[in-house]
């Protein structure tokens, strides 16, 4: 014998939704490798909604170098000088170029002109100067 369940209410339904949001999806993007962000992002509307990847995506992905990003600013925090470290060891100083740093791609602008595109999974640290 079955026994009939209680629908859920819309915002509970709501709430979950942001929850795993918050507690999987932000945490999923600050550890994944960059070319599984890439498959992310074409099929992100399933898994986030309607916010555009380089809006949401991207920004929580860079959050794992709390030193690119802001509360409250999408995308890569251009403020400040940096000097990011590569896994092999090299280095670059700058100011992050948001505009030039697309899907994963980090982009510095300093005296010396450019340096860049380096890869988010070739990103050892970032310290702000």
């Amino acid at each position: 014998m079955s026994t009939p369940i209680a629908p859920a209410l819309f915002d509970d339904l709501v709430a979950s939704r942001r929850a795993w949001i918050e507690q999987e999806l932000k945490p999923w993007c600050q550890r994944a490798a960059r070319i599984e962000l890439i498959k992310a992002e074409q099929e992100w509307t399933d898994l986030a909604g309607r916010p555009d990847p380089a809006r949401t995506l991207w920004p929580w992905a860079w959050g794992r170098f709390p030193m690119l990003t802001q509360d409250g600013l999408q995308g890569i925090d251009e403020t400040y000088e940096v000097r990011v470290t590569l896994r092999d060891g090299r280095s670059g100083t700058g100011y992050p170029d948001n505009r030039a740093s697309q899907r994963g791609q980090l982009v510095l602008v300093g005296t010396n002109g450019t340096w860049g595109p380096v890869g988010i999974d070739d990103v050892a640290s970032v310290e702000r100067l």
